[in-house]
């Protein structure tokens, strides 16, 4: 296993690790669950991790989760506004 593969599979532990305690802390919580477009932003930024190897793909996938996330936090803003 070289040092890219090793950086990828940390990276994707530390992400589901984040994740786990997303839904964890947010399960009696309504306001603070994630939405379908942020759990969509998520896999894309993970699959970009994921195709990293391949840089157009792996930073494509990685701007198409920003980008949703993005969007995401201006719905939410825009609904508790």
């Amino acid at each position: 296993m070289n040092a890219s593969t090793g950086y990828i599979v940390l990276a994707l532990v530390v992400l589901a690790v984040v994740a786990i305690l997303v839904f964890v802390l947010s399960k009696g919580k309504r306001e603070n669950r994630l939405t379908p477009l942020a759990g969509l932003a998520f896999a894309f930024v993970i699959a970009g991790i994921v195709f990293g190897d391949e840089r157009l793909i792996g930073y494509s996938l990685m701007g198409v989760g920003v980008v949703l996330a993005v969007i995401d936090i201006v719905l939410r803003w825009r609904k508790a506004a």
